[in-house]
């Protein structure tokens, strides 16, 4: 499909057709990025979407604790005040 490419302003634009943006379910907003020299436009995605769907799926371990351990250190014992 051929777009023509319209000033805005002191940019420039494509219009994308209606049909597009509803077949991709854009929305306000879309994710803009270069894939081996194409322009890539990509619905947007939520922060965090899907995650409690993802937590439910795995849930953690019983005996999962803190992956470091406690790290003690010289403020501990010295400047630390209980």
């Amino acid at each position: 499909m051929k777009v023509d490419i319209i000033k805005i302003g002191n940019s420039k634009g494509i219009r994308i057709p209606k049909a597009l943006i509803d077949t991709l379910g854009l929305e306000e907003a879309v994710e803009i990025e270069i894939v081996e020299g194409k322009i890539v436009l990509s619905p947007l995605t939520k922060v965090r979407e899907n995650w409690e769907e993802a937590f439910r799926a795995d849930p953690p371990a019983k005996d999962e604790g803190l992956l470091m351990g406690e790290a003690p250190n010289e403020f501990d014992h010295s400047e630390w005040q209980w």
